[in-house]
């Protein structure tokens, strides 16, 4: 039975990778991985806060030591917090090169098109196979319409691809006006990858100290029904390989995303509950699931779930189905 797969043109011996995580963080952690079986890591992220202090002495072009900026710039982490600076990153990345044999993806996390940009390639000198872009930046300036925003990270893309030779996935919020047009213009600009979706971390509010702080829960399957359905939306659409992230809890929901299209699962919160053996119970339940259906290869699954959401005709159909289903009515 053949589960390999294909993700941005690095081949895998299963869909299945360990997400961006503090899980790689550690050498022996990243082994560990391996040995249970993860057909690629994905290094946590260095951010564009970290690199544009560390090569400039400020952040989003202003300085937090100057007192106008000061208050602004109160909530950044200071540059000691992250668990690695730019220079040790890339050293930690090739170290893990050099203690593993699978596939390593670098993730670069920023929000803006600026020459912090420039790490990039020195993620790709220091070993990186493939890199993750990670565009997280919520757009609440009420002046900035939305195809700026799509404009800056189709930019971004495109400044990225003229001067790297590896893989380029875009990692990516689902908060878009027309998400399938976005996520053509990115395959237009020759993103080898979508990932599906960054997880929107809303902070909670402190009663006490009527403050945000920030909160962070693990994923649950819960939040699958949305990347699944873009998943199936997009398959057979766009060129580019298609990951999905967030919400794979149980081997049941990695079949799902197979189902739906997807070349790639990236687990994090699955992992961090059950320990780096589950990679295995996903990938064998997949396995028992195809053994079960008679199907021999991934590539007879993938994307075999018609997408629903083909038309704006049958996104109506549904949401009309589902309420009459449930006897509800808004």
């Amino acid at each position: 039975m053949d589960i390999s797969t294909t993700y941005l043109g690095l081949t895998l011996k299963h869909p299945f990778m360990v997400g961006a995580s503090p899980l790689g963080a550690h050498i022996d952690t990243v082994r560990r991985l391996e040995d249970a079986g993860s057909s690629a890591i994905v290094l946590p992220s260095i951010f564009e806060e970290q690199i544009s202090m560390a090569q400039g002495g400020k952040i989003h072009h202003m300085d937090p030591l100057d007192a106008e900026f000061a208050e602004l710039l109160a909530p950044f982490p200071s540059p000691e917090r992250y668990p690695l600076s730019p220079d040790a990153y890339l050293e930690h990345l090739r170290r893990v090169k050099a203690a593993v044999h699978v596939p390593v993806i670098a993730s670069l996390n920023g929000m803006t098109k600026e020459p912090w940009l420039a790490f990039a390639r020195m993620l790709e000198q220091a070993g990186a196979d493939a890199i993750e872009l990670n565009m997280y930046g919520l757009a609440t300036e009420a002046t900035e319409p939305a195809a700026a925003v799509e404009a800056r990270i189709r930019n971004t893309v495109v400044e990225l691809k003229r001067h790297l030779h590896v893989p380029l996935a875009v990692k990516l919020l689902p908060f878009f006006t027309a998400f399938g047009h976005f996520a053509h213009a990115l395959d237009d600009a020759r993103a080898d990858g979508l990932v599906l979706f960054n997880r929107f971390y809303e902070p909670d509010i402190d009663e006490g100290s009527m403050t945000f702080v920030p909160r962070i829960v693990l994923s649950t399957n819960h939040e699958l029904p949305l990347r699944l359905h873009w998943t199936a939306i997009l398959h057979g659409r766009v060129r580019c390989s298609l990951a999905i992230t967030g919400g794979v809890e149980t081997a049941a929901d990695g079949v799902k995303a197979i189902l739906a299209g997807a070349h790639a699962v990236q687990l994090v919160s699955a992992i961090l509950r059950s320990g780096a053996g589950y990679i295995g119970v996903m990938r064998d339940g997949l396995t028992a699931w195809m053994h079960a259906h008679a199907m021999d290869s991934l590539e007879r699954i993938r994307g075999r779930v018609e997408a629903l959401g083909a038309t704006d005709l049958t996104e109506r159909a549904n949401y009309l189905n589902t309420l009459l289903q449930t006897g509800r009515t808004p």
